[in-house]
């Protein structure tokens, strides 16, 4: 079973990812690992810290001569910035003297609910591992997932829909906006459009105020198959909505055309099934997807993709009402560095996310304790499929 972890605090040493379960004899390549933090961090409407922070992994185990090796893989990134917080971050002594706690909560965050939690008097304890810094580890997994998913042809990516109600606009394919999306400030593929949300990012920012939007992310190349129908926690739809509305900030998550649909007749948004005789492999294809590539929470071959929806990121410069706990005193909620537009880069961490779940489902279905035993099976299954096609076809 393909697992990770993460762990550590936003201004702590560092962020570690523990990832288990990867077949051995992987490749790995570093460098790619890398660019995917590096990707993670760009945007227009970052903040302050992106600059600060240029992430690189640091392999602590698991891995020899860029391959794996069966156990576990652990990872550190380090938080350059740590030095600068060491008095208040270090896990040793007592705080400072003069070092004041954070009492007033901000709305929008875990702030008041994480303080009542785990009965703290401090904020900072729920502002540190509460913070979108932990999404590093995330990233890092997801780029193993996304190595581990090109055994099987399989690509992941995706691209900015809309920022502050500014919706790209465009009758492109999933993967001509993809591509468009990659050479673009905020990850869009309407160049026009994007015009218009850095403008609308930038006056934002002079208000002191946010913005948040929607993105889509999407995998090609899949196999019919992945999930489960047979229990709850077995649907592939279930498992990747939940993963992806564990990233900070997504309030809505929508397999396919899941609220349009809700408003349509059958007749218009079931994927109609056609068989093609030239189709190679699978020859049962779809000429629509509006269900997102799930069936029963079972893909049904080939592409899958999910729209997000990010709220506004709740750290504002000009703070809106709260209360300061050492007091009860009505006041504005304290500013903490921020982002004012993550949604750029919030793409990057939910491409991870679902590399990971699709991994998860490829190594649940074909298992191995090396690559080679887990693609062995996996052609076995391919070979299945094309005499399960060939079968139906000598019926007809």
């Amino acid at each position: 079973m393909l697992q990770y972890v993460t762990a550590g605090e936003s201004h702590g040493k560092g962020i570690v990812v523990v990832i288990r379960g990867f077949p051995s004899n992987m490749e790995v390549d570093l460098d790619f690992i890398n660019e995917e933090l590096a990707r993670r961090q760009r945007g227009f409407g970052s903040g302050p810290r992106m600059d600060m922070e240029k992430d690189r992994v640091e392999v602590l185990s698991g891995i020899r001569f860029c391959k794996t090796i069966g156990s576990p893989i652990a990872i550190l990134v380090e938080n350059k910035d740590y030095q600068n917080w060491l008095d208040i971050m270090t896990p040793e002594g007592s705080p400072p003297p003069d070092y004041n706690p954070v009492t007033i909560p901000r709305p929008g965050h875990a702030d008041l609910a994480g303080l009542i939690k785990y009965r703290f008097k401090d904020i900072r304890n729920v502002i540190e591992r509460a913070s979108a810094r932990e999404t590093v580890g995330r990233v890092v997994a997801g780029a193993f997932a996304k190595i581990f998913l090109r055994y099987f042809g399989v690509s992941v990516g995706g691209f900015v829909e809309s920022i502050g109600g500014v919706r790209a606009e465009g009758d492109l394919t999933f993967s001509e906006k993809v591509a468009r999306a990659s050479n673009s400030l905020l990850r869009t593929f309407d160049k026009k459009q994007e015009e218009k949300m850095i403008s609308l990012i930038e006056k934002a920012k002079e208000e002191g105020d946010t913005l948040g939007g929607t993105f889509v992310v999407g995998a090609s190349g899949l196999i019919p198959g992945l999930g489960s129908y047979t229990e709850a926690e077995l649907r592939l739809d279930s498992q990747i909505a939940g993963a992806l509305m564990s990233i900070p900030g997504i309030k809505g998550v929508e397999i396919g055309e899941g609220f349009l649909s809700a408003q349509k007749r059958g007749s218009e948004v079931h994927d109609a099934i056609f068989y093609d005789s030239l189709q190679e492999g699978f020859p049962f294809v779809r000429r629509s997807c509006y269900s997102g590539g799930l069936e029963g929470g079972v893909t049904w071959g080939d592409f899958l993709w999910v729209r997000c929806a990010m709220k506004p990121i709740p750290t504002l410069r000009k703070g809106l009402p709260s209360v300061d706990l050492s007091t009860l005193e009505e006041v504005p909620a304290r500013f903490e560095r921020s982002d004012v537009c993550a949604v750029p880069r919030a793409l990057v961490v939910a491409e991870s996310v679902l590399a990971f779940v699709l991994a998860q489902s490829y190594y649940r279905k074909f298992g191995g304790d090396a690559i080679e035993e887990t693609l062995e099976a996996y052609q076995n299954y391919q070979q299945y499929i094309s005499k399960f096609a060939g079968r139906q076809k000598g019926r007809g």
